[in-house]
């Protein structure tokens, strides 16, 4: 059976309901009273690349099960560590 994604993702939340019943998930549901969805003091940095990059993240991220951008902020943050 699937579990409820972990993730703050409007846009994954919504294709995930989009796709399943809430009954099915009755027994991992529990009610909240702060905002689960909003600003996380993230800002968005906007990087325009070559397509031939842009494909090699997304093969590399696709081999690691994960989102491109995921394996972009990982690149960035050893690097970040490394200087």
């Amino acid at each position: 059976m699937r579990k409820i994604p972990q993730t703050d993702s409007v846009s994954e939340m919504a294709h995930f309901w989009d796709a399943h019943d809430l009954t099915e998930f009755e027994d991992e549901l529990e009610e909240v009273t702060t905002p689960v969805f909003g600003r996380s003091g993230r800002t968005v940095l906007r990087v325009t690349l070559p397509p031939d990059e842009a494909e090699a993240i997304h093969h590399a991220a696709r081999k690691r099960g994960i989102k491109d951008s995921e394996l972009a902020r990982e690149w960035l943050n050893e690097k970040l560590r490394a200087s």
